[in-house]
């Protein structure tokens, strides 16, 4: 299963890297190893009412990720673009991981909304060597 990864390469800049979640075949289909997360948490940008939220169709300019973590794309498209000009589409099914904590960061846009995302910040020891 491929994971897209964003992450600040040597120059500072944020970067995609496509990384191989390895999956073995069991009696109920395809599953990784547990991986180790901090916690769960959901965001919906359908009800948003308040002008500190992210409104829809909002453009956030360049930010890093706040922490290590997964966004798993469920309903709606998020573009991102990434430090070296690169962008790319994000839709249900899609699983990004947010790994650019420092440096320039990336810009993200909500395209076809409302958007709903389920974030899974990673343990800090989560080491994914095994996936390039």
């Amino acid at each position: 299963m491929l994971v897209t990864r964003i992450h600040t390469g040597d120059d500072g800049r944020s970067h995609f890297e496509e990384l191989d979640l390895p999956l073995r075949v069991s009696d109920v289909g395809a599953l990784s190893s547990p991986i180790p997360v901090e916690s769960v948490f959901v965001r919906s940008t359908a009800e948003l009412t308040s002008a500190d939220d992210t409104p829809r169709g909002h453009v956030w300019d360049y930010h890093v990720a706040p922490r290590r973590q997964f966004v798993f794309h469920i309903v709606g498209v998020t573009e991102i673009e990434v430090g070296d000009g690169t962008s790319r589409r994000f839709g249900p099914g899609d699983l990004l991981l947010a790994d650019d904590l420092t440096g320039q960061g990336h810009i993200s846009r909500e395209i076809e909304g409302p958007r709903l995302q389920v974030f899974a910040p990673l343990a800090d020891d989560v080491d994914l060597d095994g996936w390039r």
